[in-house]
């Protein structure tokens, strides 16, 4: 059997297709739908419509009424201001040593790479690698420590989250460790738990929370929507919550 051009065409996924908000499901969805895997285009689709249009704020108050944790990783900040979110690739690295996130680059594709430094004597992470990843398809970079070129990183188009940044960096050492366990700030983090990070902040979901913190998200996304749509008609947020 011949394979026609306009069949090739009307197989083609639009990865980037965007879905109203009104008009996602969510219907069954996992943290594998987070990747299209060729077979689950609507869940992939539906999922990261949703995600585009919600915010850490929201995830985290969802997350707290499930398990009563913000999940939040209070110093680690955005960089340029891009809204990120995946499955994470960890990685642990001195500060005097650069060469292990150019190993973890390689290990983090679809998903977001967060490193943990020993300190924010020297920056990790810069231009180059930044470049690097996003060539690689990595979703995000979070540094526990430092970046550096912040003349190229405030504007490309790639996000950065940090602790801070630093004009120095050290060597290609190459001696970090990748896909371990990670405890930051008494988050416990594992290779493959869910990141979303934006410009309010950085949370951290245990995979097994997934799905349910997600539909809590949901909810609680349209009853914000609610919330504006009685404010914008005449009542007071005091008279909304109760309190008059």
């Amino acid at each position: 059997m011949s394979i026609k051009p306009q069949d090739l065409l009307k197989n083609k996924k639009d990865l980037n297709k965007q879905i109203k908000f009104e008009d996602i499901t969510l219907d069954g969805i996992t943290i594998d739908d987070l990747t299209y895997n060729g077979d689950n285009y609507k869940k992939y689709i539906n999922l990261n419509s949703f995600l585009n249009q919600v915010s850490t704020c929201q995830i985290s108050d969802a997350f707290n009424e499930i398990a009563h944790r913000s999940g939040v990783i209070y110093n680690l900040k955005s960089i340029n201001n891009l809204k990120a979110w995946g499955r994470i690739t960890t990685s642990k690295t001195g500060s005097d040593d650069w060469g292990t996130i150019t190993l973890a680059i390689d290990e983090a594709k679809d998903n977001v790479l967060l490193v943990e430094t020993s300190g924010m004597d020297a920056a990790i992470w810069g231009e180059l690698a930044s470049t690097c990843a996003k060539n690689n398809n990595v979703k995000a970079t979070l540094i526990y420590g430092c970046v550096r070129d912040m003349d190229a990183l405030l504007t490309m188009d790639y996000p950065i989250f940090a602790c801070g940044f630093r004009p120095n960096a050290g060597k290609a050492l190459g001696m970090g460790e990748i896909n371990i366990d990670l405890e930051l700030e008494s988050v416990k983090i594992a290779p493959g738990d869910f990141l979303f990070g934006d410009e309010s902040g950085v949370v951290v979901i245990p995979k097994e929370f997934f799905t349910e913190v997600i539909l809590q998200t949901l909810q609680i996304k349209i009853g914000e929507r609610n919330i504006v749509d009685m404010l914008n008609s005449g009542k007071s947020l005091s008279e909304i919550v109760g309190l008059r």
